[in-house]
């Protein structure tokens, strides 16, 4: 693999949510990542490969049974020769297998140890069950969603779950990594689910602390405004217009066929509402497709709202190369670019547990012939995991 992270390795405890998309995006950059897997029945591990696994790429599989002392000591082992360990089970669930950051660093004191929970370690909801519209409804971040008037609408989770707290240990562990080499020393990384969906409102609380909103719907951004809004065609799809600017939103008033002196002005909020149904009205007289060809070449900010199975064919895509096919399945590709140590295209997600046999006779190799695990030398066949998800 290339990329920046080259020759770094990354050990991560299989789990759900932020933790594999940090590890992917790890392995995107370059790291050798290598999952501890639960073994499959033997009727789903002869499947083999399943590429629709998309944050398993570019990784390495192995099988350890962490309920067994001497498969917590082949997981030591691997840390041993770590950067960076990832684990995203709930709060004490790593210390009781064996493998919390206490152990892990007393092995390897320059790991960088990162892990991910929903409400974090501390606090009187850290042992609570949650998704991420929960993590999101007590961040904040919910109730600036969707329409004055209606419930805030259930969302993916693009704003805790992933993009908040996926991204958001990844940055965490890159700098902890910084430091590290800085000062041979690693420490502990904590991120959470509600942490991510927390840090992501930040600019609302500035906006709150300028005074420019409060805690009403009604703004700009969550659909109030004729233009920042979303409008359905006469094909049944939408499109997305955001022309919060005057010079913008002059050019999408021309592209909608209004003259200038029959619309109210942009900023007058009292005619909103009734300025919203006359360009609804108007945009279900055209296809999607049509409106985008009367909008191209013009700042208007209208784009059309594309499905998941659409995206790769756009034109603008396609021309960035943001979309590779990996075993089968298009996927978006290893992002961003970098142009000293270019990413390499994904590989595809390993079979559960295809590199067992590999990567512990690896830890033979660096140990050596005298090397023994809990008295016996080390074994290195392929044994259920315990893993336990959060």
């Amino acid at each position: 693999m290339s990329g920046p992270l080259s020759g770094r390795r990354v050990i991560e405890l299989s789990a759900m949510g932020p933790v594999p998309f940090c590890g992917q995006l790890l392995a995107d950059f370059g790291a050798e990542v290598i999952r501890i897997d639960r073994r499959q029945p033997s009727s789903v591990a002869t499947l083999g490969v399943d590429p629709r696994f998309i944050s398993a790429r570019g990784k390495r599989s192995v099988t350890l049974d962490l309920k067994r002392p001497d498969e917590v000591e082949k997981a030591l082992q691997l840390v041993e020769s770590a950067d960076v360990l990832l684990e995203g089970s709930r709060p004490g669930m790593a210390e009781r297998l064996g493998l919390g950051p206490d152990a892990c660093l007393a092995r390897n004191p320059r790991l960088v140890y990162g892990r991910c929970s929903g409400w974090g370690s501390s606090g009187p909801l850290r042992e609570r069950a949650g998704h991420d519209i929960n993590y999101i409804a007590l961040a904040g971040s919910l109730s600036l969603i969707g329409e004055a008037g209606a419930p805030p609408p259930p969302t993916l989770g693009f704003i805790g779950d992933h993009g908040g707290a996926g991204m958001l240990l990844t940055t965490a562990v890159l700098a902890a990594l910084t430091q590290a080499q800085l000062c041979g020393e690693g420490q502990v990384v904590e991120a959470s689910i509600l942490d991510g969906a927390l840090a992501l409102t930040t600019p609302y609380h500035e906006s709150m602390a300028g005074g420019e909103r409060d805690d009403a719907r009604g703004t700009i951004a969550d659909g109030a405004a004729p233009f920042y809004a979303t409008y359905e065609t006469a094909d049944g799809k939408y499109v997305a217009v955001g022309a919060m600017e005057p010079q913008f939103y002059a050019q999408l008033v021309e592209v909608l066929g209004f003259s200038h002196d029959e619309l109210p002005l942009q900023s007058d909020r009292s005619c909103w509402a009734d300025v919203k149904v006359r360009f609804a009205q108007r945009f279900r007289e055209k296809t999607r497709d049509e409106w985008c060809r009367a909008a191209e070449g013009r700042d208007a900010c209208l784009a059309p709202v594309l499905t998941l199975s659409e995206v790769a064919q756009h034109p603008h895509h396609r021309a960035r190369g943001t979309f590779v096919e990996v075993g089968g399945v298009t996927q978006p590709a290893a992002l961003p670019a970098f142009s000293r140590t270019p990413l390499s295209v994904p590989q595809p997600p390993p079979a559960i547990g295809a590199d067992t046999d590999a990567v512990l006779a690896e830890l033979l190799a660096r140990a050596g012939a005298s090397r023994t695990d809990a008295g016996r030398p080390l074994e290195t066949d392929t044994i259920d995991t315990g893993m336990v998800q959060r």
